[in-house]
């Protein structure tokens, strides 16, 4: 089990189940994290990640609400890799009142998202749906959430796009096609393919990091 940095809070509140950890000494100017896992995962699957991507950083980890085999995940599916777009629209805006509401309890301004598989797919549904409640966003292993283009221009919002050229559950090319319908919507979008499958490499991290110090400073200037 992961543990939980003693400064964090655990909480039921505004709907979902979910860790919030304060900014530490150092990490008071990055933008907070918006932590999102993947099928299976919880509150707790990536704080050690977020840990070595942005140090000290605020965290808020929600755990997805949906459970599939009691699996715990942020949104229902019909099949591998086709979503229950009614459930998913549902849920995105259940994530988004939940931002809304736990950013003013705890004083934070709009997160990056950080999500890793059915949590990278949930925040393409925000950037779809409700691209102001994020700050920009960092996927690994995502596709895109719906058929038709979002509905807001994003007006340079950063994306980072992390695929897996092995991946045999979300192929490169869905990354892609996530990729080019953000950046046709006004986003400012990278997209990096690496040798790896589905799960997440030292690269994915590394990436990341950049990504969030570049978003980081963008905020500040």
């Amino acid at each position: 089990m992961n543990a939980i940095p003693s400064s964090s809070q655990v909480s039921d509140a505004f709907g979902f189940r979910h860790i919030f950890v304060p900014a530490s000494e150092g990490g008071e100017q990055a933008p907070p994290l918006l932590l999102l896992h993947g099928t299976g995962g919880d509150e707790r699957d990536l704080l050690p990640l977020a840990a070595q991507i942005a140090p000290g950083a605020a965290i808020l980890s929600p755990r997805g609400n949906v459970s599939e085999n009691g699996m715990p995940r942020f949104f229902r599916r019909l099949a591998e890799g086709v979503f229950d777009e009614a459930d998913l629209r549902a849920q995105t805006q259940a994530l988004a009142a939940f931002i809304d509401q736990a950013c003013e309890a705890y004083a934070l301004t709009r997160p990056v998202a950080l999500g890793f598989s059915n949590g990278a797919n949930i925040a393409a549904s925000l950037l779809w749906l409700a691209p102001d409640r994020l700050a920009g966003a960092a996927l690994w292993r995502v596709m895109r959430p719906f058929p038709q283009a979002p509905g807001i221009a994003l007006a340079d919002k950063p994306v980072l796009i992390v695929a897996g050229a092995a991946d045999p559950l979300i192929p490169a090319a869905r990354s892609q096609e996530l990729a080019s319908a953000l950046g046709e919507a006004g986003a400012a979008v990278s997209l990096e393919i690496l040798p790896a499958s589905h799960g997440l490499t030292q690269a994915d991290i590394t990436i990341t990091a950049r990504f969030l110090a570049s978003v980081g400073k963008a905020g500040a200037d």
